[in-house]
């Protein structure tokens, strides 16, 4: 299972990279990441099946986003097999460092398909212009 969650997040990282609703990946597996030299040592059978977004068009992007998806489930947990998004800064409230058009999302056992599909439909829905 984690394998197949790992997967699905590295070709998730992959395809938000260059998505025009994207401003930046955050994915210990792709090469540009600032880690990705040390996680390739570390980290057997994959990069983990977390990552962030962040969403052009800022926080109200990143918000309607999350409300859009129908796939994703928006919660705050680690380690089920459901595919997970959340709006960090709002969890954690005022004064989070978190930056406020960040996503986190858990990846799940779906088919990365499935999730891209998902998440692509709501990043447009949500961007403006």
């Amino acid at each position: 299972r984690a394998g197949a969650q790992a997967h699905g997040a590295m070709k998730l990282a992959e395809r938000f990279s260059n998505h025009p609703c994207v401003a930046r990946v955050l994915y210990p597996g792709l090469p540009q990441h600032p880690g990705h030299d040390v996680a390739g040592r570390q980290m057997q059978g994959g990069f983990g099946y977390m990552l962030s977004i962040q969403v052009s068009g800022g926080e109200p992007a990143a918000i309607a986003t999350a409300a859009r998806v129908r796939l994703w489930r928006r919660a705050t947990s680690l380690g089920g097999v459901e595919s997970l998004i959340e709006h960090r800064a709002s969890v954690e409230g005022p004064g989070t460092p978190c930056p406020p058009d960040l996503l986190r999302l858990s990846t799940g056992i779906e088919d990365p398909e499935d999730l891209w599909a998902d998440l692509d439909a709501a990043l447009r829905a949500s961007h403006p212009g």
